[in-house]
């Protein structure tokens, strides 16, 4: 008899008229509203365009492949933060400003003093964790624009990046002897290639392009960036989409007043979100100084921009509360190839930050449409 009973309720939930004051959504349409698709949908274009274009100059050989995922990788760890402090409703301008100071701090210390790099690691990311902190800090007490914190911190660190330097060196740039980076587990970790020998026997066996003098493969193995950046992008999404800390991020960056009242920590979060930022831009520099044993005092000069544009392709609105980390990296990966791309077909580089302008205007104005029309407003 019970089953019999629950048998005839549920045929009568089939049958029972649907409510029409619930809008259905279908599945398309909800994964149009995903923030990533305007990145998807520009990066689908733009590998047409240089793939018709270029696709047998050797961009898309396994050496063409890596020269424009390497850079990109850099940029997406970048990207991942700012896209993150974006949804929580913040900038931050002095992105690039730290990794110069970061990657001054590392090369002097390492080139200059020879102090072991597992320490001098260490003390650079605290560093930045009490930049980060100084800057989360300043905006969430006193209530000022984190445009303007930022964008002080910006010359702070650059130009106490060139004061050290000067003041040590007396030049703008320093060098790490490449033996003291090999020789070290640390140095590898920030600085190292993967697959070396996998490279070098798909290129024995003519899969891949080699060396004409010595048979080894162009491509040297996946540089660790590429990593770290899959590590970070893997990890900030399942932090957005699969914890509170990430529900709270969104809350912050929607409605500021909103989330105090439901007992969000606005101000934690969104202070966890600087020093995440300016330790993220310190990895940037990390990767930098170790791959290519110097620093230089103009290193990450205007890649705040370049991280913020990455954001805004892969997604992530300007006003907050709204994004993805997976479409942050996206954007860097289209950036990547516009540049490398426009080195191959012999086009003046100059073009390439009108073509990345026009890239951004197009994702902002993509994301707009496909949101309002999902969502049903004008």
């Amino acid at each position: 008899m019970k089953n019999n009973s629950n048998s005839s309720t549920t045929q009568k939930d089939k049958t029972r008229p649907k409510d029409e004051r619930v809008r259905e959504i279908s599945t398309f349409t909800k994964v149009l509203t995903r923030p990533e698709m305007a990145s998807v949908g520009g990066g689908v274009i733009i590998f047409l365009i240089f793939g018709l274009t270029v696709g047998d100059s050797g961009m898309f050989s396994a050496l063409g492949i890596i020269n424009f995922l390497e850079p990109s990788a850099q940029l997406g760890i970048i990207a991942i933060a700012a896209s993150l402090l974006m949804i929580g409703g913040q900038f931050d301008l002095s992105i690039g400003s730290m990794i110069g100071f970061a990657s001054v701090c590392v090369a002097i210390m390492v080139g200059e003093f020879q102090m072991p790099i597992w320490s001098v690691v260490i003390i650079t990311f605290a560093i930045a964790a009490l930049v980060g902190y100084v800057n989360g800090i300043l905006v969430v007490t006193t209530r000022l624009p984190s445009f303007i914190v930022t964008l002080a911190m910006l010359f702070i660190l650059r130009g106490a990046a060139l004061v050290v330097m000067r003041g040590i060196t007396g030049r703008t740039q320093a060098y790490i002897e490449r033996e003291v980076i090999e020789a070290s587990f640390w140095g590898n970790l920030f600085g190292g290639r993967i697959g070396v020998d996998l490279f070098n026997k798909l290129a024995e066996q003519g899969i891949i392009d080699a060396r004409a003098s010595d048979g080894l493969a162009l491509a040297q193995g996946i540089p660790i960036s590429i990593v770290w950046c899959l590590v970070l992008v893997v990890l900030s999404t399942l932090i957005l989409n699969r914890t509170k800390l990430g529900n709270w991020i969104f809350a912050s960056g929607g409605d500021e007043r909103a989330a105090n009242n439901i007992g969000v920590p606005v101000k934690k979060v969104k202070i966890g979100l600087f020093i995440f930022t300016a330790i993220s831009a310190t990895l940037f520099g990390l990767l930098q100084v170790f791959s290519s044993a110097s620093a230089d005092t103009l290193r990450g000069e205007l890649k705040e921009f370049e991280a913020i544009i990455s954001a805004v392709i892969g997604g992530t609105l300007l006003t907050g509360g709204y994004g993805s980390t997976i479409g942050a990296v996206l954007g860097a990966v289209i950036f990547g190839v516009i540049r490398q791309g426009i080195y191959y077909t012999g086009i003046d580089a100059d073009w390439f930050r009108v073509f990345l302008g026009v890239m951004v205007l197009l994702a902002v104005i993509f994301n707009n449409i496909i949101r309002s029309r999902a969502t049903g407003s004008k």
